[in-house]
């Protein structure tokens, strides 16, 4: 039964009753965290053999020796890793360190301040030109990285929102064809954080197509960070909108990235930038006056350790292994303590790191201070909104995937015990 349906002496009981369960909690004095999506210490172990792998093999076929200065795209081995991950071609790969994020970061920052295409191409001077400032659509919820680096360079963020089939792309298409200081979109194709939705074929074609109507300057930030990341032994299929863009001709307006941060170590990785020849170029040429040489002797261990897409996705099977049983539980005690009460939503993903849960208007921001009074650390509420405004105040991520599953349990009887407490108490005031 829907608590809404409850008489106001009915949820009186039923606030003691939680008061009551969030008193005897509170007495065990935990120590939780679920604020980030971070591999657990048994998922990290899975690439120990890194570190011994190279065994003082450092020349590669063609004579370079990974010890030394060069190779601002990175070893030819690691982009065509990259590219069949991605589904790109070599040629349209840079391979970097271990932080995707920085390479957005340094592709927003060459196409804000100098320009892709050359001098005065800049989206800066674009928007100085027509007195306005620069924009860039996000949708929500989504990834609070992307909206820091749209702050940091003053750009200012559209919200977008979800279909069930992807970002509501009859809006965008209505935006960028009537406002050309729209520059760029923030998307997050496979498994989407947090919601983990999956775009279809025709949202990918659609965003494809969003150059021909939004300019040679416009592109779409492609971070397929959890391309391999599948909790399913089918997973849902993702279109390669590499190939969509070229039968379009929009190449140039597509920026796809991707890293091993959670393949092999999180803070050890190499990461990803796909794009066509055109852009890699022009961000070889930038990245020059600030890099002698990506670090290639990494670059050599993870092609070592990975081999081939195959090997890739067969490492992806054990952390399927380790991660599956997590997402079910949380499933689990949402169904067995929320499900028909009327207190809120989740998903249920196929991949990626986050459940994302929507409470009732209003109490997000309640529901995380009763968890953190409890002595469990939820993402901030929003945080996965730009400027963190979520106007509606319901969403709240969870990351199941860093604390063992006892903990992960006790912090789930905390969640569900702190949302039942707030929807009533909401209740009760409305009555």
């Amino acid at each position: 039964m829907e608590f809404t349906q409850l008489t106001l002496q009915e949820l009186l009981d039923l606030q003691k009753d939680l008061q009551s369960q969030f008193d005897v909690i509170k007495q065990a004095n935990l120590k939780l965290d679920l604020t980030r999506g971070k591999p657990s210490a048994e998922q990290l172990s899975l690439s120990n053999s890194l570190d011994s792998i190279l065994d003082a093999y450092f020349v590669l076929q063609d004579g370079t020796d990974v010890r030394n200065y060069g190779g601002i795209l990175g070893i030819m081995e690691a982009r065509i890793l990259g590219s069949k991950m991605l589904g790109t071609r070599p040629d349209e790969v840079l391979a970097g360190g271990n932080s995707s994020l920085a390479l957005m970061y340094q592709l927003i920052n060459f196409a804000h301040l100098h320009g892709l295409q050359g001098p005065g191409t800049s989206w800066q001077a674009e928007a100085q030109q027509q007195q306005g400032q620069v924009k860039f659509l996000c949708p929500v919820p989504g990834y609070d990285r992307h909206f820091t680096i749209c702050e940091f360079f003053g750009i200012e963020m559209i919200n977008i929102a979800f279909n069930d089939d992807g970002p509501d792309m009859d809006k965008i298409e209505a935006l960028v064809a009537t406002d050309p200081l729209i520059k760029g979109i923030w998307c997050v194709p496979k498994y989407s954080n947090p919601t983990g939705h999956t775009y279809s074929d025709d949202t990918v074609r659609r965003m494809a197509a969003l150059g021909n109507s939004a300019g040679a300057n416009f592109r779409v930030m492609w971070d397929n960070a959890y391309v391999v990341h599948h909790l399913t032994d089918n997973p849902p299929r993702l279109l390669n909108i590499m190939e969509e863009c070229r039968s379009k001709g929009t190449e140039d307006n597509l920026i796809i990235t991707g890293s091993t941060s959670k393949i092999t170590f999180a803070g050890g990785g190499i990461s990803f930038l796909c794009s066509s020849r055109a852009n890699i170029d022009a961000l070889e040429t930038h990245l020059t006056a600030s890099v002698i040489g990506q670090d290639k002797v990494n670059q050599l261990r993870h092609v070592l350790f990975l081999k081939d897409q195959q090997h890739l996705l067969d490492h992806m099977q054990k952390h399927k292994q380790i991660l599956r049983p997590k997402f079910d539980h949380v499933v689990k005690v949402l169904d067995a303590e929320l499900a028909g009460k009327g207190m809120g939503s989740w998903t249920d993903p196929k991949g990626g790191y986050f459940i994302s849960f929507d409470s009732l208007p209003g109490l997000a921001k309640k529901i995380i201070a009763l968890a953190a009074e409890l002595g469990v650390k939820l993402t901030p509420a929003g945080a996965t909104f730009p400027y963190r405004q979520d106007v509606e105040d319901t969403n709240i991520r969870l990351a199941p995937t860093f604390p063992p599953i006892d903990d992960l349990d006790q912090a789930m009887k905390v969640f569900v015990v702190s949302v039942q407490l707030a929807s009533v108490q909401q209740r009760i005031q409305q009555l």
